[in-house]
C-alpha cells in the first residue's frame, strides 16, 4: 500500500503502517528526519516548493525530480508499505500518489485514478506542474492533467487527511 501524510504526522503514519520505503516532496531547504525504520537507501527526498508556475526566489518541480520519482516508485516491489510526505499533506504529495498510480497501474485510467483519490482525501489539491511533468514521462498524452483538472480544487484544509492511494497494492 501507498500512504499520504502531512510532515507532522510522518513518523506516526511510518511506524503504524510499517512502511519501508518513503519519498519526501518538501521545500528544498526543509530538514526532514527520517523515520529509523527507513534505511537511507529507501528515501528519496525531492526538494521543491509547491508552486506550479515559476517564481523567482523558488524552485518548481523538474522533469529530473519526476523522472527520478517514477524510477524510484517502480524500484519498490510493493511488499510493504511506502508513505509519501509533503508539508500539509495536499499539493505535492497527493500529487505524487497519482503520479504513483499512474506509473504502477497503467491499467486503470487517469479519470478513475483521479476519482479515487479524490474520494480518498477531500482536500486533495494535487500539484499541477507535477502532474504534468509526469504526464509527458508517462506518454498520457495529457490524460493525467485532464484527470486532476476534472476533480478541481480539493477542500480548504490546514492539513490533509492521512489515507491509503487506492489502486495500489
Amino acid at each position: 500500500m501507498l500512504y499520504v501524510c502531512s510532515l507532522s504526522k510522518l513518523g506516526h503514519v511510518v511506524d503504524a503502517v510499517k512502511a519501508s520505503h518513503m519519498i519526501s516532496v518538501v521545500n528544498p531547504e526543509m530538514a526532514v528526519t527520517r523515520p529509523e525504520r527507513i534505511l537511507p537507501e529507501n528515501h528519496l527526498f525531492l526538494g521543491m516548493n509547491d508552486i506550479s508556475v515559476a517564481m523567482p526566489g523558488f524552485e518548481m518541480g523538474s522533469r529530473a525530480q519526476v523522472e527520478k520519482m517514477i524510477a524510484f516508485l517502480r524500484a519498490w516491489d510493493r511488499s510493504t508499505p511506502m508513505v509519501i510526505h509533503c508539508w500539509a499533506g495536499v499539493s505535492r504529495s497527493t500529487a505524487s500518489a497519482f503520479i504513483a498510480a499512474c506509473a504502477l497501474r497503467p491499467d486503470v485510467s487517469e479519470l478513475e485514478l483521479a476519482r479515487a483519490l479524490r474520494e480518498a482525501s477531500p482536500s486533495a489539491t494535487p500539484n499541477k506542474k507535477l502532474v504534468e511533468l509526469a504526464d509527458q514521462l508517462l506518454g498520457r498524452k495529457g490524460r493525467m492533467s485532464q484527470a486532476v483538472h476534472s476533480i478541481g480544487r480539493g477542500a480548504d484544509c490546514y492539513e490533509g487527511n492521512v489515507f491509503a492511494m487506492p489502486h495500489i497494492e
